[in-house]
């Protein structure tokens, strides 16, 4: 042997990239995730009718058309159900206020953990 010793390797964190996720892991995901949604197009919904309701000029409707673009865009921003980046889409979500920790509750404590993790961070 030529006496050169090798590093020390640190064990390698899982990424959560590389989550494998149970059925019922996806199902809790499939329903936290369109709860989220669902309360977020309600309230666009909502916003939108307030902002109709309040148009006294053509221009107004070109502007709440740019507004509905907006929300648009930001929404399919936010809300990307792809199970490489579902942790961070929970993480913002949680820290938005959109979504509760009670929503996730059923996904494995190391997932859970994680999250709250990448809420913080």
């Amino acid at each position: 042997m030529s006496g050169i010793h090798s590093p020390a390797v640190a064990p390698r964190r899982e990424s959560a990239r590389d989550w494998k996720w149970t059925p019922a892991e996806k199902a809790v995901a499939r329903r936290a995730f369109h709860l989220a949604l669902s309360r977020e197009l309600e309230g666009t919904v909502r916003e939108a009718k307030e902002r109709a309701a309040r148009i006294t000029e053509t221009s107004g409707l070109w502007e709440l058309e740019a507004w509905l673009g907006e929300q648009r865009r930001r929404i399919d921003r936010d809300f990307d159900y792809r199970y490489s980046v579902l942790p961070h889409v929970f993480a913002s979500l949680l820290c938005d206020g959109r979504l509760t920790e009670d929503d996730l509750l059923r996904l494995a404590p190391d997932k859970l953990d994680a999250i709250r993790h990448i809420a913080r961070s």
